[in-house]
This record gives C-alpha cells, structure tokens and sequence, in this order.
C-alpha cells in the first residue's frame, strides 16, 4: 500500500474509545488469577460473595462461566432493590463487558471470571489504564492471527474498525459522518 506500515496506537485508543491509558496498570489477574483471590478463599466463594450467587457445576469450567448463564441471571435488574443489588448487578455487567467487548475470545460462549480483583471496588475502575490493555491486547490478538492455522480474530474489534474507518475513508462505509459520543460509534452498524 502506498502509505506504508502503520497500526494502532495509544492516542488512537484514547480518541477512538475515550479509555483512559494512564493510571493504575491492569496485571497479574490475566495471567496468575489464582494468585490474586483475596485471603485465599476459593475463587467462586470469592464469586458468590460479590454477586450473590453461584453458577451451577454445568456453568462452570475452571475459572470460565457460561456467558448465557450470566446473560439470564443480570438481564434485567428488578424494580425497587436495594442499593446493594445495584451493585451486584453493575460488577456482574462490567464482568460481561470486560471479556466480551474490550477482551474477547473467540469462542464467545463463555467469560473468564479473572475480572473479579477490578469489580470489588466499582468506586477505582476509573483509575486503570484500561486503554493501554485493550490495545496490548489487540496486538497480542492480531499477532495469534498472523498464524497461518488461525481462522479467527479475537480482541478488541470495534478498536481495529473505527480505526481503520478514521485512517483508510476509502473503507469508510457511507453515511457515517456524523460525531456521536465514541468515535467508534460513529461506525456501529445496526443489524
């Protein structure tokens, strides 16, 4: 191509997504979550602690429930709860977020639960870089799919389209020139 190489880069998570790349660093719980349970109870005590219930044994595989599972339990929060209802029912819906829209996978059909250390305080999600995260995250994804063997494309993907609709406008579907909230909104196609 004639504008030679060129990728995704932090400013371009900051713009597109309006995610924060400075602050707390996000670790540790992605690669050794067992060794962040807090006291060392079991990781779904820990689970059931926060959201007030445990997925059933054929919802449960290691540390990954049933995206479905969650779906159906956190669907739809009931009228007059009490505030700590609330509370479970945004951790639970940050939980479904996290790994199904800045973190995928490519099976998509269950969640890691290792977001748990950064849901307990709802009150500091703010103060992570999670910007800096979802963007080493795409490029961790982006170089597994270099894989002649891999078929799929995980991660970040509203990331990866916005900006190439913002740096390639001959990509750019038409009709899409109106700023909304999140540049990457700008490019979300209604099914």
């Amino acid at each position: 191509m004639s504008f030679g190489e060129c990728t995704v880069m932090l400013q371009d998570v900051a713009y597109q997504l309006e995610l924060l790349i400075d602050g707390q660093y996000v670790s540790g719980c992605l690669t050794n979550f067992e060794w962040y349970i807090k006291g060392g109870r079991p990781t779904w005590a820990w689970f059931e602690e926060l959201l007030a219930v445990i997925p059933p044994p054929d919802c449960i595989d290691k540390f990954t429930v049933k995206c479905t599972w969650m779906q159906q339990m956190f669907s739809d929060l009931p009228e007059g709860v009490d505030e700590e209802t609330v509370w479970r029912y945004a951790r639970a819906y940050i939980m479904m977020l996290l790994p199904t829209q800045l973190f995928s996978y490519k099976s998509g059909t269950r969640m890691y639960i290792r977001w748990l250390p950064y849901v307990v305080r709802l009150e500091d999600m703010d103060s992570y870089s999670w910007g800096s995260t979802a963007l080493s995250w795409l490029h961790r994804c982006l170089f597994r799919v270099a894989n002649k063997n891999v078929v799929k494309l995980a991660g970040p993907l509203q990331l990866l389209q916005s900006w190439i609709f913002w740096r390639f406008s001959d990509f750019r579907p038409d009709g899409f020139d109106a700023f909304h909230w999140l540049l990457a909104s700008m490019y979300a196609i209604d099914y």
